[in-house]
This record gives structure tokens, sequence and C-alpha cells, in this order.
């Protein structure tokens, strides 16, 4: 992956896609990146009567032409139209937000609602987005209430589980904190044998057991590959409730955590990934 250049931002007009821009001015701020605005209409929204009175097609240009013009005053003060483009397409939602950012995007950024995002409701555009998109997409469910942090706080958390994929994931954290001149720690959690102690927290000079031992060796090895300096955190429990435990300590800008390089039969999400999104205490990348 390269820098972030080009940021996605689609928007539906909701609350929480209001209160996300705060967010992803930050993120264009931080990354020194252009953002692109993108709504997705239903082309088949139209009543009745609408199609009683006039043709099909009349109707759809219509209904595009409304949309334009709604999104090109939307946020206009914080993304002025004349250099932040807007783009409005008919179609299913999470369909053409995946396909438009195949188109020069280098990341998706947009909100989950509080409460809805479940696995169950791959419905969800945010979790079909997830799922389909290619690039980098940041997600939080806290937009409404809590704002991001300023732009002098520049801390990157990314979890990884040393799976083959793990120098993927830490070789994008390690080039994104690098762009954004911030400092970058790596969280890895060990699944405890008895799911219901309590997690506990290493820090690198405590290592003790076999398992964190081959771990930082590990976690070493790959910052010597990519480049990275990074701090180390080992977090002993249930997997997700380790990874958020040692998370909250952070203040963290983003959590970053890997998802599938292919989409294929599964998705790129696993129920591990949906958990963490969610619950997460601040905004996720997953990458």
């Amino acid at each position: 992956m390269g820098p972030i250049k080009n940021i996605l931002f689609p928007v539906d007009f909701s609350e929480s896609c209001f209160a996300m821009s705060a967010y992803v001015k930050r993120a264009a701020a931080l990354l020194g990146a252009k953002v692109s605005l993108i709504h997705v209409f239903d082309p088949s929204s139209y009543n009745g009567f609408e199609i009683y009175v006039r043709r099909v097609p009349e109707i759809a240009d219509e209904h595009q032409d409304i949309a334009l013009r709604r999104l090109e005053g939307f946020l206009a003060d914080d993304f002025p139209p004349p250099e932040c483009r807007r783009m409005v397409v008919a179609g299913d939602a999470a369909a053409e937000i995946a396909a438009a950012a195949k188109e020069g995007f280098d990341m998706i950024i947009m909100p989950t609602h509080a409460g809805s995002f479940r696995r169950m409701l791959l419905g969800s555009t945010t979790a079909k987005v997830l799922n389909d998109a290619d690039c980098p997409v940041l997600t939080s469910r806290h937009a409404e209430t809590i704002a991001p942090h300023p732009l002098d706080h520049r801390e990157w958390l990314c979890a990884i589980d040393l799976s083959a994929d793990s120098e993927r994931v830490l070789g994008f954290a390690n080039q994104l904190a690098t762009q954004a001149r911030g400092r970058l720690h790596i969280l890895h959690a060990i699944q405890a044998p008895d799911r219901i102690l309590p997690v506990k927290l290493d820090i690198q000079e405590q290592v003790q057991t076999g398992q964190e031992r081959q771990a930082i060796e590990r976690i070493a090895e790959l910052q010597k590959k990519i480049g990275s300096q990074a701090t180390v955190r080992v977090a002993h429990g249930a997997i997700k409730d380790a990874l958020l435990e040692a998370a909250r300590e952070y203040e963290a800008d983003a959590l970053l955590i890997g998802r599938s390089p292919q989409s294929g039969a599964d998705g790129r999400l696993r129920d591990l990934t949906y958990t963490i999104v969610r619950d997460s205490p601040f905004p996720v990348m997953s990458v």
C-alpha cells in the first residue's frame, strides 16, 4: 500500500455522518490528503404517483439532480466543493462505495451506527463496505458523542496476531504513522487457558513465559523487516477483551487491525474483527 493521498467519505446526510466529518477533516489534515464525498441514492425509491405521471428515466434523473444539489451544499464550509469533489451515483450503497474506492482512493472513512452493528446485520452498508472494499476503512460508532483528538495528538495502535498477514498489516501501520508523524504502538494478545480470568497486561521488560518470548521475538523480526521501532505490549486473556483493555490505556487516534486480503467465500471479516469494530473505545482502521 502506498501513502494515503485520497480519502473517500460516503455520506447519507444522517447525524452520524455529520458527526464523522470531524474525523474526516482531522485525517485529511494529518495525512495531507484530499477528500471526496460520495452519495448513493436508490433509483427505485420513487413512489407510485411519480410513476403514474412521468416516465421512470425522467424520475431517476430528477432524483439524481436533487441528490447532487443536496450533496453540494452538505458540509460545504468543511469540504469546499471547488476543492472536494462531489459524486452522486445510483444503486446499492455498499457496492457503489466499494466500486468507487477502486478509482484512485486510498481510504474510506464512514461511521457505524451505535447499537446496530452486528454480523447478523450484513445488510448494513458499513458492514458490507468493510467486507468488500479493497482499501483501508476507518469506522467509528462514537462520532456523535466523542470528538476526535486535536491535531497534536498522534498515537496509533496496531493489533497483530502474528499470522502470515501480520507483516502486511504492521507495514501499513508503520507507513501510516510515519506519514502522520505519529507514534506507533504494537499490541498482541495471547489467549489465556481460562477465558474467565481477568485480563493481564505485560510490557516487554516483564516477559516471562515461553509463549511471550516467542511473541516478542517474532514481533522484533517483523519490526526489523519493515524498519519499525514501535513499543510493544502483550496482553493475556480472552482475545477481544485483552485487546480492548490494552487499547483503552493508550488513548490512541485509531486501532489498526487486519482483514483478510481477499474477500473469498467467507468474506474479509471474521467474528473477532466484527466485535472489535463494534466495541473499540475509539475509531478502528481495518486494513
